[in-house]
Parts: C-alpha cells; sequence; structure tokens
C-alpha cells in the first residue's frame, strides 16, 4: 500500500507516525483482532460483548457497523499518504517523476492484487479481477493523477463531481426490473416449468465462475428479455451497479451475478480517497498549528457523518454498493480516527503505545499479503495451542478459552513477526 513518507522540503516536517499507526490499527482488526472479540462473545455472551460482536460483522445491506469502516479507512489512508510522497517526488524531480512513480506503483498492486485473489489458479472464468487489493490500486491511481495535476479546489470540485454523479446515475438511470439473485431466478425458471434447472440454480456453487454455466446462460436470457424498466432502486441484485457488473464485468463475481468491489461502484471510491488526500494536504500545510488541524479533522469528520447520515435517508448507506452517503460517513470518521491518532501520537507525543501498530503500519501490504500465504496467523497458532491443547483449555478452564488462546497466539505471531521485519528494516512498499 502507499505508505507516509516526509512532507516537501525545505522545511521537511518528520515523518507522522499517526498515519503509520492509524493504517496498522486498521490491518490489526482484518488480522484477527475480530476473531479475538468473537471469541470473548462465545465464552461469555453478554450485552457488551454481543453488541461488539454486532460491530465486527459486516451489516447485511443498508447500514453501517465498525467493521464496515475497515475498507475505507485503508483507502482514505492511501490518500493521505499519497500526498507525502508525491509531494516528495514532485519537489525533488516534477511532476513527471511523480507520474512513473505512480504508475508503477498502481500497476503492480493491481498484478499483485490478481495474484493474491487466485490468479490463473482455477481455469477461466473462475478468476477476479477486481478486488480489495484491485480496489485500492484503481483508487490510488487516479486520485494520485488529480492530485498530481489538479489544484486544490478542482480537486473538490472532481470529489464533489463524483459523488453527485454516482448518486444521479443510481438514482435515476433506467434499469431492467429484475432482481439479479438466486432466489428470484429460481422463481423465474419454475415458472417457465423448469423445476430441475431452478433446483439446479437454488444448489450451485457461484455460477460465474463456471464455464458455459446454465444457471448464468438463464440469467442473461432472462435478463435480456425483461423489457420493463424501473429506476431509483438499491436492493442487492436490484441497481444499477449490480446490473452493469452482470452486463460488462467479465471473470468471477463475489455476489454470485455481481461484486461488491465492482464497476461504477469504483467511481465513489475514488472519492473517498480523495477526502484522504484533503486531510493530507491539512496536515502537511503550515497556515494552521497542529491544534487548529486536529479541531478541523474532528469538524469535518463531524459534519461528513452527519451529512451521509441525512443523505442516507434518500440513497441509503450501504458499502457493497459504496455509495455516496457511505463515502461521506466511512470518510467522517476515518477523518475522526486519523484526528485522535494525531492528537494522541503526533501532538502530545504519546508514542510507546502506538508502537505495534506502527510496526503492522510501515509493512501493511506484507502482513496483509502474509495471511493468504500462510491460511491465516490463527491457523497457524494452532500448531502451538491447538488440538489436545485446545480441548484442555475449553474443558479445564472455560467454554472457548480455547478459541481465545488461538486468537491470542496467532496475533502474537503476527506481531512478532513485523517486529522481526521493522528491526531489520525490511519493508515491502508497492
Amino acid at each position: 500500500m502507499p505508505d507516509a513518507t516526509n512532507p516537501t522540503p525545505p522545511g521537511a516536517s518528520p515523518r507522522l507516525m499517526s498515519v503509520d499507526a492509524l493504517r496498522g490499527f486498521d490491518m490489526f482488526w482484518i488480522m484477527g483482532a475480530d476473531s479475538l472479540v468473537y471469541a470473548l462473545s462465545r465464552m461469555n455472551k453478554n450485552p457488551v460483548t454481543g453488541f461488539l460482536g454486532d460491530q465486527l460483522e459486516h451489516v447485511d445491506w443498508a447500514g453501517f457497523h465498525f467493521y464496515d469502516l475497515i475498507f475505507p479507512l485503508f483507502v482514505f489512508i492511501a490518500g493521505v499518504s499519497l500526498v507525502f510522497s508525491l509531494s516528495k517526488n514532485i519537489a525533488k524531480a516534477g511532476k513527471g517523476a511523480a507520474l512513473k512513480r505512480l504508475c508503477g506503483r498502481s500497476v503492480l498492486l493491481f498484478i499483485v492484487a490478481l495474484l493474491y485473489s487466485g490468479g490463473f489458479s482455477s481455469p477461466w472464468p473462475d478468476m477476479r479481477l477486481l478486488g480489495v487489493l484491485n480496489r485500492i490500486a484503481l483508487c490510488y491511481f487516479f486520485a494520485g493523477l488529480i492530485f498530481i495535476y489538479c489544484k486544490p479546489k478542482a480537486m473538490v470540485g472532481i470529489c464533489v463531481g463524483l459523488l453527485a454523479g454516482y448518486w444521479t446515475l443510481m438514482s435515476f438511470m433506467p434499469i431492467r426490473d429484475i432482481k439479479l439473485d438466486k432466489p428470484n431466478l429460481a422463481k423465474l425458471a419454475q415458472a417457465s416449468g423448469n423445476d430441475s434447472l431452478a433446483k439446479t440454480i437454488e444448489s450451485s456453487t457461484n455460477p460465474s465462475t463456471i464455464k458455459d454455466s446454465p444457471v448464468m446462460a438463464f440469467a442473461r436470457q432472462s435478463f435480456d428479455a425483461t423489457v420493463q424498466r424501473v429506476s431509483g432502486k438499491f436492493e442487492p441484485g436490484y441497481n444499477l451497479a449490480n446490473h452493469i457488473d452482470f452486463q460488462y464485468l467479465p471473470g468471477k463475481k463475489w455476489d454470485n451475478f455481481y461484486d461488491p468491489e465492482g464497476l461504477i461502484s469504483t467511481i465513489p471510491a475514488i472519492a473517498t480517497c480523495l477526502l484522504g488526500v484533503f486531510a493530507g494536504l491539512l496536515l502537511q500545510g503550515s497556515s494552521l498549528d497542529e491544534r487548529q488541524k486536529v479541531i478541523w479533522l474532528f469538524g469535518a469528520g463531524a459534519v461528513g457523518v452527519a451529512a451521509g447520515l441525512l443523505w442516507g435517508l434518500q440513497f441509503p448507506v450501504i458499502k457493497k454498493l459504496w455509495t455516496s452517503s457511505f463515502v461521506l460517513v466511512a470518510g467522517g470518521f476515518s477523518a475522526i480516527l486519523l484526528a485522535g491518532f494525531y492528537l494522541v501520537v503526533d501532538v502530545w507525543k504519546y508514542q510507546r503505545w502506538c508502537q505495534p501498530f506502527v510496526w503492522i503500519g510501515m509493512n501493511s501490504i506484507t502482513v496483509y499479503l502474509m495471511k493468504n500465504l500462510v491460511g491465516g496467523y490463527t491457523k497457524q497458532a494452532g500448531r502451538f495451542v491447538g488440538g489436545d491443547v485446545r480441548v484442555f483449555f475449553d474443558t479445564h478452564v472455560a467454554k472457548g478459552f480455547g478459541d481465545l488462546m488461538l486468537c491470542i497466539v496467532g496475533l502474537l505471531l503476527m506481531f512478532w513477526f513485523m517486529h522481526f521485519l521493522y528491526k531489520r528494516k525490511i519493508f515491502l512498499r508497492l
């Protein structure tokens, strides 16, 4: 992932540890901290653990939980970071060098994303072209391009245009009056007298991964045969973004007929990265003192959350569509978190507590890829506290304590590995 470096010389300020720490804090939840909360909830179910466990689950569709912030926070931080890294590049070698750096990093990250999702390990079409890392690569590239060649006022206009344009498309562009999901397609198959196909649809694995899938063929036939049009729909499989993915996104689609990191939903995700760029410009600038910067970040974050929730009354807050209202809510909370980390870490200089997060934050791509390669740190923890050891804990300490120990040891392994790389100054930066 793009990482924060020193601002532009002359008068370059020191590296912002708060940005690295916040990035590491974000990755901490992806790497297993959520499993720790689940284990605690299984051991002792009460309103507190129940609430925390609920917050660490994605909402089914519309709404917002803490866990829905993890991905957009990462995109937001990428925007903050590119301000520092590309500004330094522009100051040293000009915009052409910055563009070259931007393209190289974006392309490399996109390639790594394809390999992370399986690459060519399965026959086509079982290959996902868009996913989490792919979206980060695209957002980083387009936001970086805008940052290199546009002034702040123009960037604000572009950001507003992206959010308003996406809202306009999703709200007013007509779509076919068909819901693309297995239950609805099974009903259509039954209505046509094809009960065997209906059963196949209900029991099939992801049809987008199967060559010449009869389920996909029937879905396309039903889709093309639908002549009635509707607009302003935001249900799963029944909205413009999902329909465009179904029509034009090749390869594996995460949700059978569409993808949460699909084609046009990347448009507002670029705006999320631009919000991070604005925060980065604020932190880099010298017109405000440190405490004023904190106030601005907190204030802008609160306004963003409020505006997003208000907009959500018409354009619901939906992560899987990355709606414009979701951008504002997630961006607002991201700014508030950044303000808190910046205040504590870089203004008050309370830094010792966040060192483990810094280890992760400075090697975020490494820790993310290693989780994929080793099958998860909790899985490796099973070599130490799995099997009979886990059973012993469950039997003689408390039910569920074995799972808790697996989570704790997995996190410790992850921290040890990140500390090992940090001490030896080994950083994988794409």
